[in-house]
């Protein structure tokens, strides 16, 4: 594990930010990291306002996408919400669906099946609407390269609206309108929105045609969080005013099918972390087990009765999920294992029994052992799908993109990307896709990094640093967590290790003469003997409150350990 301590930014910088703020030296240092250096730059970042969100027909063909809604819903035409079977699809289908749906019944849904018809637009779910009489398609969080797709519902005079944030193709299909900030001719000022952010910026549109203000939409914030947290996009501009009041209304007001996600949490205040870890992987299992019906289902439910039904069925897929993927994470260990695949530069395993909806997680938790880009790959049909994740600085949707003569499609992200290719092709686009990383990854890029924001004393923690803290939030990437370093610690003697197999770290510390203050490590169990040999050590980590029997007291949550000689 690489420790990088972030560079510091130029003192007259820092002491005009301090002075302006009447914060300490090193809070302004964490504000500078992120961009932030002026006294109106942290008033929109500690006091993030709806009013600061953008005018959605900045966006290229909104204009074009509110006109071909309000046509079809003034000449009774049915409209078909379609979305990805992911967190961000459901999510966004949800959203416009329900905002729809309250001012228009001819409004249905369609979540692609994750197996029989893949990611993305479908031939299936355009046959479908052909056959229902459904003459729009509004496609969320999906679509940008359909261009097959769309022509063959244009032959059946079925229109699309597609509403997607991943990158564009050379070529954009022939859609009615494309709202994707990301198109190289669209000049919105904010291009890091997820699927459901664009969905969003839609209903905002036509709620200006019924005179809506934006509090008139604030109940469809929690759906916005959700997606925003779940897609990991950037928590910065809109982001981060749309996740703000979305966690706002998590915490208020929640839709019934989220209140009944959360019902059994014993947490008063859910955080953004908590979106990720507790209402996510549920909504996501769904998809990933059964079919991203079932979340839509639940999100857009408005009995509480019913959403807590729907929610203990998902509760039950997320179990199942959790069984495959631990199941699926061994034998794939195992695989490298026998193949002795070890020191490559890459990870790609297969089986062609493995669940297509745990993938994405197996190659997570690969990641974890091996630092490496990695792709888990099964059987889809008479092909092969893989779900592929990166390390780091590693662009593996451009590493796909330079191998793409092997595969039949991929689409997605930096970090993570999704792929199909015929079975022949397997062995040749591995070894293809190991040369292409090895010659590109830099040596810097093979080691896990943490990035330290400061390196500071116990005395530091002070109530008034909690509490500057937490108007940081919400977290996310380009706005992660601060992480801070401290040197000279000493365990008081509590020193031990939990879990069922001795995986985790829990520690009591002191620095000289401060006062001691609890501290956990996650998966940090095999360090136990650098806090117990009495020697000094160093540790990097974030602060958090832990909350216990209504008593609330400051927590390190460790990064790493390791010793002063370091």
């Amino acid at each position: 594990m690489r420790w990088t301590l972030k560079p510091k930014p130029s003192e007259e910088k820092i002491k005009h930010l301090a002075q302006a703020l009447n914060v300490e030296d090193f809070v302004a240092t964490l504000l500078i990291q992120r961009g932030i250096e002026t006294f109106d730059e942290a008033k929109d970042f500690f006091r993030p306002s709806l009013e600061k969100l953008h005018d959605p027909f900045l966006m290229k063909d909104m204009d074009k996408a509110v006109s071909r809604i309000e046509l079809a819903i003034k000449n009774q035409e049915n409209i078909l919400v379609f979305g990805d079977y992911d967190v961000d699809g459901t999510t966004a289908v949800s959203l416009v669906s329900s905002y729809l749906k309250s001012h228009y019944p001819n409004i249905a849904t369609y979540i692609p099946d994750r197996y029989d018809e893949g990611y993305g637009i479908s031939f299936k779910g355009i046959d479908f609407a052909d056959d229902n009489g459904f003459s729009l398609i509004i496609a969320l969080d999906c679509g940008i390269k359909s261009i097959d797709h769309i022509a063959y519902a244009k032959e059946r005079s079925i229109d699309f609206i597609i509403c997607d944030h991943h990158r564009p193709g050379e070529f954009l299909p022939d859609a009615v309108a494309i709202l994707d900030p990301k198109r190289n001719d669209c000049s919105y000022p904010y291009d890091e929105l997820c699927g459901c952010g664009v969905g969003f910026k839609l209903i905002q549109a036509l709620g200006t045609n019924r005179n809506e203000t934006i509090q008139d939409l604030l109940p469809y914030l929690d759906l916005v969080a959700t997606a925003i947290a779940a897609d990991i996009v950037p928590i910065t501009g809109e982001n981060r005013i749309l996740a703000f009041y979305g966690l706002q209304v998590i915490n208020s007001d929640p839709r019934p099918g989220i209140k009944a996600l959360v019902h059994q949490v014993k947490k008063k205040t859910l955080d953004i972390t908590d979106v990720v870890f507790i209402i996510s992987p549920r909504i996501n299992a769904a998809g990933r087990i059964k079919h991203g019906n079932h979340a839509v289902e639940l999100l857009t439910e408005f009995n509480f009765e019913q959403a807590q039904q729907f929610a203990s069925e998902i509760e039950q897929y997320n179990a199942d999920r959790k069984d495959l993927d631990k199941k699926i994470t061994k034998e794939a260990f195992q695989q490298i294992s026998e193949n002795n695949e070890q020191d490559r530069f890459s990870t790609i395993v297969f089986q062609e029994d493995w669940h297509k909806g745990v993938i994405g997680i197996v190659a997570s938790r690969l990641i974890e052992t091996y630092y490496r880009p990695t792709l888990v790959f099964t059987k889809s049909g008479d092909k092969y799908a893989a779900s592929a994740r990166s390390v780091k600085g590693f662009d593996v949707y451009n590493a796909l993109d330079a191998c793409s003569e092997h595969l039949e499609q991929f689409g997605g992200h930096m970090y993570a990307a999704g792929m199909t290719l015929k079975a022949e092709n397997y062995q040749t686009f591995k070894e293809a896709f190991e040369t292409q990383v090895s010659s590109t990854i830099l040596p810097e890029m093979r080691t896990p990094e943490i990035e330290i924001d400061a390196e500071i004393n116990f005395s530091d923690i002070t109530p008034k640093l909690i509490r500057i803290l937490k108007q940081f939030e919400p977290f996310g990437p380009l706005n992660m967590t601060p992480v801070f370093m401290t040197k000279d610690i000493k365990d008081t003697g509590y020193a031990k290790t939990l879990g069922a197999e001795e995986e985790h770290l829990r520690l009591f510390v002191k620095q000289n003469n401060s006062d001691g203050i609890a501290a956990i490590g996650f998966g940090l169990g095999k360090k136990l003997d650098i806090a117990k040999n009495q020697t000094l050590f160093q540790l990097a980590y974030s602060l958090a409150e832990n909350e216990w029997n209504g008593t609330v007291s400051n927590q390190l949550m460790l990064k790493d350990i390791r010793t002063n000689e370091n």
